[in-house]
């Protein structure tokens, strides 16, 4: 069985930056996810993700990007395209990325499939939780991911009881405490 991991990638201290991270989160709340598939919060991490992706067959990322499309667009970057989007830097992170797949390509070890699913960003201010229109993309975002791990072969039951993830509910408690 072909290993798979799916990272949320992004900076959930800067607003839409994170929907990598919340998208990878909602995953998880709302499905089961099977021994066969790992889930990492990635973060802002870059060569620390480079055991787990070494020892991978199938990568998923979500992230941030900035791609020039309107806000809020949703992006599916695939294996060969990925190397001409990371020409210019997509988001604050994603350096640490390309380093990282350019160096799993030189030693051999890039994963056989590799894919980012990304949202261009509404804003990155400096606050935790997501713009009501990047909440209102997240279903879609994880639909997509949702067909990545479909087109792999692995279909995801929902879960009878859908779960607050930790940064979904740190973004509304920041919310709740906001002086109006």
């Amino acid at each position: 069985m072909k290993k798979i991991l799916i990272i949320g990638m992004g900076n959930v201290l800067m607003q839409d930056e994170g929907v990598g991270v919340r998208a990878v989160e909602e995953l998880e709340n709302r499905y089961h996810i099977p021994e066969s598939v790992s889930v990492v919060d990635g973060g802002t991490t870059g060569m620390n993700l480079f055991d787990p992706i070494r020892q991978c067959d199938q990568l998923i990322v979500a992230d941030a990007i900035n791609t020039g499309a309107p806000d809020g667009s949703l992006v599916r970057i695939a294996d060969n395209e990925i190397p001409a989007f990371f020409q210019t830097k997509l988001s604050n992170h994603q350096l640490g990325l390309s380093d990282l797949l350019a160096l799993l390509t030189l030693k051999g070890e890039v994963p056989e499939h590799v894919v980012i699913i990304g949202m261009v960003p509404h804003s990155l201010e400096n606050r935790l939780g997501l713009t009501a229109e990047a909440t209102a993309g997240l279903t879609a975002m994880v639909a997509m991911l949702l067909a990545e791990l479909a087109d792999l072969g692995v279909d995801l039951q929902a879960r009878r009881e859908y779960r607050i993830g930790r940064w979904r509910r740190e973004a509304e408690r920041e919310s709740e405490a906001e002086c109006v």
